[in-house]
């Protein structure tokens, strides 16, 4: 029987190497760690994938988050997965022993792939599950220091502060294409030629409620992605005006002033117009059923825009980001590269956030600039013209 010798053994480390695109065997153990955000998982997609298509006979484990469970449970690629942030009383205690249950019987970890590298605690548990090769960010065996991130230029990258910048991209041209974070996760986890990164998918379930024409998400963790009340509000007057019904998705409300910066604005907003709350009424799977039976989404930079990326609705990103894409939001390396995505383009240039590496939650600039700069037209338009050409394809 195979042990875990991360968990039970102090006394038999491992040493653990820097994966570059080593054969696994016919029948590899590989576990993948994610984060806490939506977005996170959406464009982890096609890494699983790739993984499938590298070592079709694979056992892929998946050490998640309680947020993106029903996605992660629907996921092909995913054989099993555990939540690593779980608030339950001995949950930590659980997570041993499904690693340990896991391991005696798939086998010893081959491969530990951490796409979520920036948070201790998955660095931690890459180290723990005493892989024989590592992709990604992890602690030493001995937990005193990370890791070294290896010499090769796809392992480099992850000592990088600034994924989102022109200068990274210069700097791996070489291999990379873009800067989106699919195709970095590929790369560094050396399985770049066996997927297009772009590729992302999701399952969906049958929403509880009829859906609504128009779907908008207004809110983010991040409150110097947010968009005025007011220019919400008269995108749905427009709506209004040509006999659209239009829904806001998102958590609970409760979670939504908590987490993502509500504030009040949506109660305004859903108290003065006609605008019908979903918000906390789905799981993520009838969230993306949802988003694909509406006839458009409109949302921040957040993770409802992945997910109506993902099922294939056309989607207009309301991000404060100028022509070159220097603004509130990491466009370059987060903004889905599908057909039927669309972004507005902001009238300032700021590059507050950017040169702040994105770690400032709340604007820092007098009148948050960016984002008052993307003006209400320029989404009328874009919805204008999207229904027109839904019309036409029907």
């Amino acid at each position: 029987m195979h042990g875990f010798s991360g968990f039970f053994g102090n006394l038999n480390i491992k040493v653990m190497l820097r994966y570059c695109g080593e054969n696994l065997g016919h029948t590899p153990h590989i576990v993948v760690l994610g984060s806490c955000k939506v977005g996170n998982f959406v464009v982890s997609t096609p890494l699983l994938k790739a993984i499938k298509a590298r070592f079709p006979k694979s056992v892929v484990g998946f050490i998640g988050s309680v947020v993106t469970a029903d996605l992660e449970l629907s996921c092909p690629s995913i054989d099993w997965r555990i939540s690593w942030d779980d608030p339950s009383q001995g949950a930590g205690f659980e997570l041993m022993k499904t690693l340990f249950e896991h391991c005696s019987n798939y086998g010893d970890v081959q491969l530990a792939i951490n796409l979520d590298g920036f948070n201790p605690v998955t660095c931690i548990l890459t180290s723990w599950l005493c892989p024989a090769f590592v992709a990604g960010n992890s602690f030493a065996s001995n937990l005193r220091k990370y890791l070294p991130l290896g010499e090769l230029p796809q392992q480099k990258l992850l000592g990088d502060l600034d994924w989102d910048s022109l200068d990274f991209w210069s700097r791996y041209s070489g291999f990379l294409r873009s800067n989106y974070i699919s195709e970095l996760f590929c790369h560094f986890s050396f399985l770049a030629d066996h997927v297009d990164p772009t590729d992302i998918s999701i399952a969906v379930a049958e929403p509880p409620f009829p859906v609504p024409d128009i779907l908008i998400h207004c809110t983010a963790s991040r409150a110097a992605k947010m968009w005025p009340t007011e220019s919400w509000r008269q995108v749905i007057l427009y709506c209004e005006n040509i006999n659209l019904s239009i829904g806001i998705i998102g958590s609970s409300p409760r979670s939504q002033k908590a987490l993502y910066n509500s504030d009040g604005g949506e109660e305004l907003l859903i108290n003065s117009t006609s605008l019908i709350d979903l918000r906390g009424k789905t799981s993520l799977l009838q969230l993306a059923g949802a988003c694909r039976q509406a006839r458009a989404v409109i949302s921040v930079d957040a993770g409802p825009l992945h997910i109506a990326a993902a099922v294939g609705t056309p989607t207009l990103a309301i991000v404060g980001n100028d022509f070159n894409a220097v603004g509130a939001s990491p466009i370059r390396l987060w903004l889905p590269r599908v057909n039927n995505i669309s972004r507005t383009v902001s009238s300032v240039t700021c590059s507050s956030c950017s040169d702040n590496f994105f770690r400032n939650d709340e604007c820092i600039i007098d009148g948050h600039p960016c984002m008052m700069g993307v003006d209400v037209q320029q989404v009328l338009n874009w919805l204008s013209s999207t229904l027109a050409g839904l019309n036409l394809n029907n």
